[in-house]
C-alpha cells in the first residue's frame, strides 16, 4: 500500500528568485508511480544535461535517450540491485544562488516493501553533484561527525528518558526501550543524507527500527541541522565559494563525477564514477564503483576500481560463471589521473589487446 510521505523537511511555497533560470517539469511519461523531475538549465546546457544524466543514471539506471521509457528497468524490478522503485513526488528547495537541492520520495520494493525520502545537491557553476566530503576542511571532519552524533544521541537518549519514566510499562514500551539502546547512531558524513536550505543545512540519518519493528519507532529519521554560520570555521575552501556565490570554483574529489572521452581515439564514451570509499587493507588506497557507456549504444556497463595516490586500476566484469562461482573479467583498465583527465589502456581479457583511453572530467 502506498504511503504519502510528509515532507516535513522541504521548505515549501516560497519565491525561488535566486533560481529562477532553472526550471524543473515531471521527465515523460509521467504516471503515477513515476514522478521524476527533469531540469531545464537555458543559461547553462552543459550543467542542465550533466544533472539530468547523473539522476537517470545514478536513478534509474537509464542513459538519457537510450530508449522510449526511463523508467522501464526500476518499473519491471531488472535494475542491478533487482528493486522494483516507484517515484511519488519530488520538490525543488530554496537554496542559496549556486545550489540546486532536490527532494524525492518514493518506494522500493525488495523483500518488502519501503518508503524512502531522498535529497541530491548539485553545483549549479559546474552541474556537479556535491559531495558531504567536500564540504568541511578534512582537518574538521570529524569534529563534524561527532557534532551530528551528538544530536542523534541526544534526541534518541531524551526520548529513552522519558520512556523508562513509565510506571508499569507495557510489552510495546519495553520494545522500544530495547530498540532505542540499541540504536546505531555513529553516523559518518558517508552514511547521511543531507540538503541545503536557505540559511540552514540539514542532515537525515537512518531510523533506529528496522523494517519489522518500524510501527514501534516514533523518532524515524532523525534530523540534524545547523546554520550556515554555526559551521563556518569548519567548511572548505570550496563550501566557502559555493555558500558565498561566488562564479570561482575550488577542486573537488574523485566521486560522482562525469568524465567523456574515447577508446582507442575512435569510441566515444562516457563515465559516471559513483561510491567512492576506503579500502579496508590499505589507508591510502580508495575503492570506487562507475558505470561506462558507448555514446553510440548507450548501454550501462559496471566498473570495479581502485585509486591509490594518482593511478587507477578497473576490473570490468563480463558475466558471473554459477560452476566456478566466479565473476569473468571482460577487461582491466590501467590508468593515471592528471588534474580533470584521466589517461591510460583498456585491455581485452581474451585477446590481451591494448587499447588507449583517454577520459576528460566534463
Amino acid at each position: 500500500m502506498k504511503k504519502n510521505i510528509l515532507f516535513f523537511l522541504l521548505v515549501s511555497g516560497l519565491g525561488f528568485s535566486q533560481q529562477k533560470n532553472v526550471k524543473i517539469t515531471d521527465l515523460k511519461p509521467k504516471t503515477e508511480d513515476s514522478n521524476f523531475p527533469l531540469i531545464t538549465y537555458t543559461e547553462n546546457p552543459l550543467v542542465e544535461n550533466k544533472i539530468n544524466t547523473f539522476l537517470q543514471v545514478n536513478e534509474l539506471e537509464y542513459v538519457p535517450n537510450s530508449e522510449a521509457n526511463p523508467f522501464k528497468r526500476v518499473s519491471t524490478g531488472t535494475t542491478s540491485y533487482s528493486n522494483y522503485i516507484y517515484f511519488y513526488s519530488w520538490e525543488k528547495i530554496e537554496t542559496p544562488k549556486n545550489i540546486l537541492s532536490i527532494g524525492m520520495e518514493g518506494e522500493a520494493s525488495g523483500a518488502y516493501p519501503e518508503n524512502f525520502a531522498q535529497w541530491k545537491n548539485f553545483d549549479l557553476r559546474t552541474g556537479n553533484f556535491i559531495n558531504a566530503e567536500d564540504l568541511f576542511h578534512p582537518n574538521y571532519v570529524k569534529i563534524i561527525e561527532g557534532l551530528i552524533q551528538k544530536g542523534i544521541k541526544k534526541e534518541v537518549n531524551d526520548f529513552l528518558t522519558q520512556l523508562k519514566a513509565e510506571k508499569n510499562p507495557s510489552e510495546e514500551v519495553q520494545e522500544q526501550i530495547g530498540m532505542y539502546e540499541g540504536c546505531f547512531m555513529d553516523y559518518t558524513l558517508d552514511g547521511l543524507q543531507y540538503y541545503f536550505a536557505k540559511d540552514k543545512i540539514r542532515f537525515i540519518a537512518g531510523r533506529c527500527a528496522n523494517h519489522a519493528m518500524r510501527a514501534l519507532d516514533e523518532l524515524d529519521s532523525h534530523v540534524i541541522e545547523f546554520s550556515y554560520k554555526e559551521l563556518e570555521k569548519y567548511w572548505s575552501p570550496y563550501t566557502r565559494s559555493l555558500l558565498s556565490g561566488s562564479d570561482k570554483v575550488e577542486k573537488t574529489s574523485f566521486r560522482n563525477k562525469l568524465y567523456k572521452g574515447k577508446i582507442d581515439g575512435k569510441y566515444p564514451v562516457t563515465v559516471l564514477v559513483s561510491r567512492l570509499y576506503s579500502d579496508n587493507n590499505s589507508s591510502d588506497t580508495k575503492s570506487f564503483n562507475a558505470e561506462y557507456w558507448y555514446d553510440k549504444s548507450k548501454k550501462l556497463i559496471k566498473w570495479d576500481g581502485q585509486l591509490k595516490g594518482n593511478h587507477i586500476s578497473i576490473v570490468e566484469n563480463d558475466y558471473y560463471n554459477e560452476e566456478t562461482r566466479q565473476w569473468i573479467p571482460r577487461a582491466h583498465v590501467e590508468a593515471d589521473m592528471k588534474a580533470n583527465k584521466i589517461s591510460g589502456t583498456w585491455q581485452d581479457y581474451k585477446t590481451k589487446k591494448y587499447l588507449t583511453l583517454e577520459l576528460e572530467e566534463l
